[in-house]
This record gives structure tokens, C-alpha cells and sequence, in this order.
């Protein structure tokens, strides 16, 4: 029997926590639950606080670099939980996924250089491709039968038209698709074909529910892998978005070295020394905690998929297939982006992720957290019903 209580309620506020203490500042409104940037509200496992505890218990904070043991947490976990299996050489440590993809894109391309997205997609991926004097480029997803679709046709027609890059989110954030092979394969061809380099944000890969299995795209092919940057993290899979350390992976040789340079370039020198002890920690011990956590994300969609059906018939669910981020579609309301939000702040006291910042195709939708316990996502969907009827 688990003694893991995902019911428990753990209070966050005074932590520094964004979710909790900055909603206000961020929203512009007081006594609003906050369900939008993408953390849980479950205590870490206990591996993970006693190996911080221990580490932290030693007097001496001095320089630290990856161990052994840091590499081979790191293999043997995409070997068991991914079946993909990489080697050391192909590993580079980042202060987190956002840094990663951005150091990727200043390391593979030049300013100027078209890098592609698939609309709508997580708010970063803007940011850092047009941040750095790179050209956007846009493949929308097909939003049909309450699912995101990838629009090939147009895909192929964007790629062949000199894109350097391709910025690839897999399990997809925000709606929360996991890709088929067949999908990941027909991508990765179409990459090789017209020589884009794939960077693929995998940090929810962990996370998929009971069904789904997630495929890292570099597993599918020795051609395909040599032309990927995979990122991945113990982070959002274990709720330690805190303590920033990710992993890019990389087979070929001549994009690895050419990341490192960059990471050197920008001064980067590697993971503070408790994101050593989280991937070790997490990585080794807490598989088990990870299955209890999908099992009670599962129950929370299930619980916001019966509530929309039952009380507001007029939203529409995109189901997640991954993570525990709920794509709301609210355009049968008629609401424009910012009537929408304003209800939501005001009438509902809710805080949710608003659609329109994901990129085209998220006009109309909201995304909503609910790695939080069922009390508070019962509570989150009595504020939406509030906020959203008449």
C-alpha cells in the first residue's frame, strides 16, 4: 500500500513560488487560484528531499562537475524508460529546457536563419527564436475532432523553403498530443530530406498517461537521430522545476561540439551541485512515485472531462494524452480573447493559462493546470462554471 498522499494539501505561498505568490502581480487581481504555469502542487518524493537534505547538510558548497553516476542515471533511465539507449559522450548538461533550446538555436544557426514552429506551441519557442534575430516560421496544427493534427502538406511545403531548424514539441504543450512513430517518423524524414536539424522539447516525455507511450524522435532511425538535439529533464516529471537541470542529447559529433562552444561562449559551467544530487535521486529511486502521480493526473482529467459534459456542455476538451495540462476550447462562447479573460479574473477568481499566447490556433482556448489535488481542481472547475455561464 503507497503511502504517497497526492491529496495532501501543501501550503505554497511564502516560497518564492511564481504559481502561488507572483499570481497576483501577474493577473493584476487578488484571491485568484492559481491553475496556470506548468509545476505541481505534490510534494517532491522523499528520495529527492533526502538527498537535498544530505547535500545540503555538508558545510562546504564548493565547484562541483557531473559524476559518473550523473551520466549513468541519465542512460539507464532513457534505456528503461524510453528503450532508447544513448551513450555519455552524447550527453551536455543545461540550467534548464528553455536555456537548452535557446543555446541550440545560437549554436546551429545564424541570425536570419528561418526556424519553425507548430502553432499553437509553448510561449518560449517565440520568444527565443525571434529574441536572437531569427526568422519564425509557422506550421499550424489541425485542430479537428477535439485534437491537434499535424498539417504534413504544409509542413513539407515550409521545410523545403530553406529552414535551418526545426523546433519540435514532443509530447505537445499545450494541447498535450503524444506523437505516433508514425508521425515522429514522417518528420523526421521530411528533416533529412531537406537537411533542417530537429530540436525536440521532450521534458513532458515522462509524463504520459495510461495508454500512451512517448517515443524520443532520435530513437527511430540512426539518420534521424543524427540530425536531432533531444531535450530532456527530471523537472516536470518529478516537481522540481526549482532546481533548473536538463539534459541535451546529441549523437552527432559536430552538432555536440558545436552546442559546447556555445554553452562556453555564454559563460554556462555547468549544474549547481543539488541538480546533481535531483538526477541521481529521481533518476534511481523514484520511478515508483512517478506511476502513482500519472495515475492520479489521469483521475484529475477524467474528473474535468465529466464536469465539462455534465456542466458546460459548450466547452470542448482536448483530451491530454500527456502531463497534466487540460487545452480548453471556449470559442462556442463568442467571447473575444480578452472578454474571456477578464471573466475568468474577475467573475471566477481563476487563473489559467490564456490560449492566444500559444500562437495562432489558440484563439479561444485556455490551458488549466490540474497537477494539483482533487480538491483544488474540483474547486478550479466550480470558478470556471462561474465564470462562464451567464
Amino acid at each position: 500500500m503507497s503511502n504517497i498522499n497526492f491529496d495532501q494539501d501543501i501550503n505554497r505561498r511564502n516560497t518564492a513560488s511564481l504559481k502561488w505568490d507572483f499570481t497576483e502581480q501577474r493577473f493584476g487581481e487578488k484571491d485568484l487560484l492559481p491553475m496556470w504555469v506548468a509545476d505541481m502542487d505534490f510534494a517532491s518524493p522523499a528520495e529527492i528531499v533526502d538527498a537535498l537534505t544530505k547535500r545540503a547538510a555538508h558545510p562546504v558548497y564548493g565547484y562541483t562537475a557531473p559524476t559518473e553516476s550523473v551520466y549513468n542515471s541519465s542512460i539507464n533511465w532513457m534505456k528503461n524508460k524510453h528503450q532508447w539507449e544513448i551513450q555519455k559522450e552524447w550527453i551536455t548538461f543545461s540550467a534548464g529546457v528553455v536555456s537548452g533550446f535557446t543555446t541550440a538555436i545560437l549554436a546551429l544557426s545564424e541570425p536570419g536563419d528561418k526556424v519553425l514552429i507548430q502553432t499553437p506551441v509553448y510561449t518560449p519557442f517565440f520568444d527565443s527564436v525571434k529574441s536572437n534575430n531569427r526568422v519564425l516560421v509557422e506550421n499550424p496544427l489541425k485542430y479537428e475532432e477535439n485534437t491537434l493534427k499535424i498539417d504534413f502538406e504544409d509542413l513539407e511545403s515550409q521545410l523545403r523553403d530553406k529552414v535551418k531548424l526545426f523546433l519540435l514539441c514532443s509530447p505537445h504543450n499545450p494541447g498535450g498530443m503524444v506523437w505516433s512513430k508514425d508521425d515522429l517518423q514522417k518528420i523526421g524524414e521530411l528533416c533529412v530530406k531537406y537537411n533542417v536539424i530537429i530540436i525536440s522539447d521532450e521534458i513532458h516525455a515522462d509524463l504520459c498517461l495510461p495508454g500512451f507511450t512517448h517515443i524520443p524522435i532520435a530513437s527511430i532511425s540512426e539518420e534521424i537521430s543524427n540530425v536531432t538535439v533531444t531535450l530532456m529533464a527530471p523537472s516536470k516529471t518529478f516537481n522540481v522545476a526549482g532546481i533548473q537541470a536538463s539534459l541535451m542529447i546529441c549523437e552527432n559529433k559536430k552538432l555536440q561540439q558545436k552546442l559546447n562552444q556555445k554553452q562556453h561562449q555564454l559563460a554556462f559551467h555547468g549544474l549547481n551541485l543539488f541538480a546533481l544530487e535531483v538526477i541521481t535521486a529521481s533518476y534511481d529511486h523514484c520511478n515508483y512515485w512517478l506511476d502513482e502521480a500519472v495515475q492520479y493526473i489521469q483521475k484529475n482529467v477524467e474528473t474535468v472531462q465529466h464536469f465539462i459534459q455534465d456542466e458546460l456542455p459548450h466547452i470542448k476538451i482536448v483530451v491530454p494524452e500527456a502531463s497534466y495540462l487540460v487545452w480548453l476550447d471556449c470559442t462556442a462562447l463568442g467571447l473575444s480573447d480578452q472578454e474571456l479573460k477578464q471573466r475568468l479574473i474577475q467573475k471566477g477568481k481563476i487563473a489559467v493559462s490564456p490560449g492566444f499566447s500559444y500562437g495562432k490556433g489558440g484563439e479561444g482556448f485556455i490551458r488549466l493546470n490540474v497537477g494539483c489535488t482533487h480538491a483544488t481542481v474540483l474547486e478550479g472547475l466550480k470558478r470556471l462554471k462561474l465564470a462562464l455561464t451567464n
